[in-house]
């Protein structure tokens, strides 16, 4: 099947909470390109996200904010792609020697696997996973947040009338844009998070949320000593040498790309999707690199 064939599956819209705004785009139904996006700002207090309680705190806000921005790009569709942030949900890699044979057998030893792993409670969480084998191995990527949380968010498009069938992090999201055929490190730093993601032949090898205490403040060497150990886990445990590094975000990547790039002779690209001035509806100004979450879910 043709890639564009494929395409016409998925949601034309998506849009990304972030704790500044919601950024919202559509989608060409028949080639991969980004038509029209848009921003809607948001107060910092009117959302928090977190595993260990509501995030949203002025559901009205986020409602209005969310309205304007689908209402932007959206024209008569309603399905759309949600990204949310990172800090609302725990990914996992899970390895298993074995998997049941029936489907609906699958998802409880899952969550069995993930009761030790998590701050609160796996029976009352939302939990979605991909398994992938290679030459009997198996490796699962589990998403993972409290059933709660995930229902604020949901329950705030649906009040705008709009239906959220897909529901992705932001990082699970980026990497969308990012080939990982040679080993390849994403970096997504946003005023909450630094999410580092590894990945090689096409497959997510690595995955790291850490917090990020310094907010929009961080500097380049705060951030390359963030993610420097993760690449050395990675080259280490994979015998495989970190060639690309992405950087998407809240990153400098002025001060942060030369230096990467010295520590570790990785070339450096950031994720910052081709714009045009022209498909932007809102008037706000946004970021190329803050758009790679909603533009790596629905071209990815």
């Amino acid at each position: 099947m043709e890639r564009t064939q494929q395409y016409r599956l998925r949601p034309r819209l998506g849009c990304e909470i972030t704790i500044g705004g919601v950024i919202s785009a559509r989608a060409s139904d028949k080639m991969d390109r980004l038509e029209l996006f848009t921003l809607r700002k948001l107060d910092y207090e009117a959302i928090t996200p977190g595993l260990g309680g509501p995030n949203v705190h002025d559901g009205e806000a986020l409602r209005a904010a969310i309205s304007g921005a689908m209402g932007a790009v959206g024209g008569s569709s309603k399905d759309v792609i949600v990204v949310v942030p990172d800090a609302a949900v725990r990914v996992l890699l899970l390895d298993f020697d074995a998997l049941p044979a029936k489907s609906q057998d699958v998802e409880p030893m899952i969550r069995f696997r993930l009761k030790k792993s998590l701050p609160f409670d796996v029976e009352q969480a939302a939990v979605s996973y991909d398994i992938r084998r290679d030459n009997g191995a198996i490796r699962v990527v589990a998403a993972v947040s409290p059933r709660a949380i995930m229902e604020e968010y949901e329950s705030a498009f649906r009040d705008a009338g709009y239906s959220p069938g897909v529901i992705v992090p932001s990082s699970l999201a980026t990497l969308g844009l990012v080939n990982g055929e040679r080993p390849t490190l994403l970096l997504k730093v946003d005023p909450l998070n630094i999410t580092i993601a590894g990945a090689q032949n096409h497959e997510l090898r690595l995955i790291r949320n850490l917090e990020n205490p310094h907010g929009t403040h961080v500097t380049a060497a705060e951030l390359a000593d963030a993610v420097l150990p993760s690449i050395v886990f990675f080259e280490d445990t994979f015998a495989a040498q970190i060639e690309q590094i992405c950087i998407g975000g809240a990153a400098v990547l002025e001060e942060l790309g030369p230096m990467l790039h010295e520590q570790t002779g990785a070339e450096i690209r950031e994720l910052a999707p081709d714009l045009s001035p022209d498909q932007n509806l809102g008037g706000e100004r946004i970021d190329p690199s803050m758009m790679a979450g909603v533009v790596g879910a629905l071209l990815g």
